[in-house]
């Protein structure tokens, strides 16, 4: 009797230990977001009581001119591409955020990204090819802050090769995208 008063009581125990307790809604104070905290004139935290006539703002002097769009820049349209490549090159990358300064400062203004390529390689492909660069410069865009509903992707493919001929000079001048601004 003894040994089941014993196994009863254990029991007992096991059960009272794994019960459930009310969940409560968890509180993250480990948050990655923070808040700015207003300084004082004495330079005490926010939660420092402090009198209303006593906060003060701080200016910061911002250089604009970094910010200026180049119109020598903005009035380069073509960014060229290595063959058989859809990557930018980082000789393009101030002209991509000159044409982006432009559309986020003209938000009613739209573009179209025509993506061409060389004649070399098969019809499919290259119109494949062609849409791959228009997507890179379009995603360039957007992370310069381009809205999407901006900018259009069209891929050409070899279908407007600037050159006829079969030289690596005139195929350098195929690999492209233009950059088209909706009233050209």
């Amino acid at each position: 009797m003894t040994n089941n008063l014993w196994k009863i009581a254990a029991l007992a125990l096991v059960l009272s230990a794994c019960k459930s307790t009310p969940m409560n809604p968890a509180v993250n104070e480990g948050s990655s977001v923070t808040k700015p905290i207003p300084a004082t004139q004495d330079n005490r935290s926010a939660d420092t009581p402090a009198t209303p006539n006593k906060i003060t703002i701080k200016t910061v002097e911002v250089d604009s001119s970094k910010d200026q769009i180049s119109a020598e820049e903005l009035a380069k349209r073509q960014i060229f591409f290595d063959y058989d490549s859809d990557a930018i090159r980082d000789e393009y990358r101030s002209l991509i955020t000159n044409h982006a300064k432009y559309l986020v400062a003209h938000p009613q203004t739209k573009v179209v990204v025509q993506g061409n390529t060389d004649e070399r390689g098969s019809h499919e492909y290259n119109l494949a090819l062609g849409q791959r660069r228009a997507v890179a410069v379009k995603k360039a865009l957007n992370i310069e802050g381009v809205n999407d509903q901006q900018i259009e992707t069209v891929s050409y493919g070899e279908e407007r090769s600037k050159q006829n001929c079969a030289e690596e000079e005139c195929f350098q001048h195929d690999r492209r995208v233009d950059v088209v601004y909706s009233a050209q």
